[in-house]
């Protein structure tokens, strides 16, 4: 009699390294805290609410939706939490809570659920609920009219606005190191630079994000920055300003690199993150709106797919 085995075929990974979720979920939630902080401490109790709404809103959806689709509760990952704070660090101090909330059921619903839950969105899901409510309620983020009557202790100008309405004129008194430092308006989170940078060369170092994206993003911004600012430096920032301003550096760091929406490849992954940061610059400098970080990242977003068809080819010949 034959010896028969019974083989058991399973998806893959066929091999666990021992990270999980929820250990990715903390620590990037971690890092962010590393600029986070400082903007609460900067806006004070109003971007502690903000911040507070946004991860409980996060959650509360998340639960919802795992009740509708009788599915047991994933909120123990922390992947709606971390939404929910990176949401809030790109949000003015004195949004409402109406806009927190419907930005949190944007991200959550429509970039993540709608998908099929982590792991499967095609789009950022917090990128997906900053351009809808850049398009719906624009005036929520325009940083200046937002915090116009806010007792802010630096500068009064978000800087970008300032730039597209007047021209370099209008920011050459800004140095590289009150950007660098937050002494400017925008979003909670998104100012501090230092602070930033420390939480993404921490997650680049414990390999939860991927350098080659994070770095080939910033290179794009910063040549094309320079050839614009070349070309003509009276009415285009040079690159330090762009890096520096914005989006761009949670956009660097937590956005463009989220694991679902962006290539796993080598040459895909550079190609991806100097797109975005070619993008950045002209939709800041020659388009309609203010910060290009966001719609960028989205359009990358959609073009990752084809990118990652990019491989080597296989080593050998055809028989």
């Amino acid at each position: 009699m034959n010896n028969r085995k019974k083989l058991i075929v399973s998806y893959a990974p066929f091999w666990h390294n021992g990270s999980s979720i929820t250990e990715r979920s903390y620590h990037i939630m971690l890092a962010a805290l590393v600029a986070l902080l400082p903007g609460i401490f900067q806006y004070g109790i109003p971007a502690l609410g903000v911040v507070s709404l946004s991860v409980s809103s996060a959650i509360f959806w998340e639960l919802l939706i795992n009740r509708v689709r009788k599915l047991p509760p994933t909120i123990g990952d922390g992947n709606a939490a971390l939404i929910g704070m990176i949401l809030a660090m790109l949000l003015p101090a004195t949004t409402p809570w109406w806009a927190v909330i419907i930005g949190t059921f944007l991200a959550i619903v429509i970039g993540k659920e709608i998908f099929g839950g982590i792991g499967g969105s095609a789009f950022n899901p917090v990128a997906v609920s900053m351009a809808m409510l850049l398009v719906s309620w624009k005036s929520i983020l325009n940083f200046d009219q937002a915090l116009l009557n806010y007792d802010f202790v630096f500068k009064t100008i978000y800087p970008l606005g300032a730039l597209k309405a007047f021209g370099v004129s209008a920011v050459k008194d800004i140095s590289l190191i009150d950007l660098l430092i937050g002494n400017q308006i925008g979003g909670i989170g998104a100012t501090f630079g230092v602070g930033i940078i420390i939480g993404g060369m921490y997650l680049i170092i414990r390999g939860f994000i991927r350098w080659e994206i994070c770095l080939s993003f910033l290179t794009g911004i910063f040549i094309t920055a320079l050839l614009f600012n070349l070309a003509d430096p009276i009415r285009f920032a040079g690159p330090g300003f762009h890096l520096l301003t914005g989006y761009t550096l949670i956009g660097a760091f937590f956005l463009a690199p989220e694991d679902s929406s962006s290539p796993v490849n080598f040459i895909p992954m550079l190609l991806y993150g100097v797109g975005g940061g070619i993008m950045t610059v002209l939709i800041r400098n020659i388009g309609a709106y203010i910060d290009g970080t966001i719609l960028a990242i989205l359009v990358m977003n959609l073009v990752s797919p084809v990118l990652d068809k990019i491989r080597p080819k296989a080593i050998g010949k055809v028989v």
